[in-house]
């Protein structure tokens, strides 16, 4: 595992600070992708109930079902726990929050080609950390665009309250919330290499397009975590961890919920 000391420049705690989210270079080694990959391919063939249910039907042809994204998979993959606890990611973390980041969710998303994006949204709004916020360490295991549903960002939403979601399009979404931007700010795309990691906070708009290729996935390894002076979180994302593995039982936010809901959801949060 990358052991690199990587620290942020002033100009991109700025960007964090004024754009809400910033794209940092460097803190996977590509041994540690090669051994992310390894895992979540092995995954990909198992039902694992509550985290992962495959429809695995030679005949099925919504991509999303052969391949939804895998929710928690710390509380049942070593190798998924250790990751999301990736010292160098929680360094950034705890530069961006000016305190102790504690770890609240895990998910790995496919993303196969003709996959459906998730509608415009904003994590805070399940996840309910409070005081504070959490903020989103979105890992790109594939090269991501617009072509392949690559992420979709709308700066200078960070500081926007937190927003009621309209009903998303079901053709084009496979979560059924949707949060329209401001007319005065528009989504821009987030142009990532393997390995690079997104930090976004969570008030931030986001989200995503389809995957309009034939023959490229867009893989992901997405991470939420907690300030530590936080109190409260939603229920679906305690215990939260700190760096050593040690559980943090935060109390239970009753506004939180599982993190976008799915139609026709095959899991129990």
């Amino acid at each position: 595992m990358t052991s690199k000391n990587i620290t942020l420049t002033s100009e991109e705690k700025n960007q964090f600070e004024t754009e809400g989210f910033v794209i940092i270079k460097g803190l996977f080694s590509e041994e540690d992708l090669v051994e992310i990959d390894q895992t979540f391919e092995e995954i990909s063939n198992q039902i694992i109930p509550g985290h992962f249910t495959p429809d695995l039907n030679p005949e099925n042809t919504d991509p999303l079902k052969r391949y939804p994204r895998v929710m928690h998979p710390h509380r049942f993959n070593e190798t998924a726990k250790r990751f999301m606890l990736h010292k160098p990611v929680l360094n950034i973390l705890s530069e961006l929050f000016n305190e102790e980041a504690l770890a609240a969710q895990s998910m790995f998303y496919y993303k196969p080609p003709g996959a459906r994006g998730q509608a415009l949204h904003q994590d805070n709004f399940y996840l309910k950390v409070e005081p504070g916020n959490c903020i989103a360490a979105w890992t790109a295991m594939d090269q991501t665009d617009q072509e392949n549903g690559g992420l979709l960002v709308v700066p200078k939403t960070s500081n926007y309250e937190l927003v009621c979601p309209e009903s998303s399009d079901s053709k084009e979404s496979f979560t059924t919330h949707y949060v329209k931007p401001p007319r005065d700010r528009k989504p821009i795309p987030a142009i990532m290499d393997r390995g690079d990691v997104l930090f976004f906070n969570g008030n931030l708009i986001h989200g995503s397009y389809r995957n309009k290729t034939k023959t490229r996935f867009r893989r992901s390894f997405i991470c939420h975590y907690a300030n530590s002076s936080a109190t409260s979180i939603g229920s679906p994302y305690r215990p939260l961890f700190r760096a050593d593995g040690s559980e943090v039982n935060m109390d239970a936010n009753p506004d939180g919920g599982p993190c976008g809901i799915e139609y026709d959801s095959p899991y129990v949060h």
